[in-house]
């Protein structure tokens, strides 16, 4: 009973904050829009055993890029007037066109018998840290260290190179 609750209220949450994202005129309440539906996502993932992904969910995106977007919205200026006439004459028409496709697709989707929840499919539970800990830390271990061996790499490189002129430059400093 809880969890029903829970679904509507956030989802109503959710497509609340979609709506407010696309339509909202200043790009600041359209970024909180995307904010309200990236929290709500995480509070799916949480009703259905994934605390991992939720958790990642509301630090990365919610945390990380959401911050990203709105430095990149204040460094562009958000007072800046712009023009609302349509230059594509049919965009609006088809765009309602592509929803009612979209929500027919989902309907059609929908009808199908689904099986939700953590104990649904099995016993075992997939999206918990202790599950994505053990396969990262035992079976996918050397991959692991692999990869960040080379992000380790990639990083210390593009520093070196970024930082360190070029052979040409520093002759034509000199001359």
């Amino acid at each position: 009973m809880v969890e029903t609750v829970l679904f509507f209220v956030f989802g109503a949450a959710a497509i609340f904050g979609a709506v407010a994202m696309v339509w909202a005129r200043n790009p600041v309440y359209s970024a909180f829009g995307l904010m309200l539906t990236m929290f709500s996502l995480a509070v799916f993932y949480v009703s259905n055993a994934g605390h991992f992904v939720a958790a990642v969910q509301v630090i990365v995106y919610a945390g990380a890029v959401m911050t990203l977007f709105l430095f990149v919205i204040m460094l562009i200026g958000v007072d800046k007037a712009e023009s609302r006439s349509e230059t594509l004459r049919f965009q609006r028409p088809a765009a309602f066109g592509l929803l009612g496709l979209l929500v027919a697709g989902v309907l059609v989707a929908g009808s199908a018998a689904w099986s939700t929840g953590p104990g649904a499919i099995g016993e075992e539970v997939n999206g918990t840290i202790e599950a994505i800990g053990d396969l990262v830390f035992r079976r996918w271990l050397l991959p692991f260290q692999v990869t960040a061996l080379l992000l380790v790499v990639a990083a210390a490189g593009a520093i070196a190179l970024a930082y360190f002129k070029g052979g040409d430059e520093l002759e034509e400093e000199a001359t």
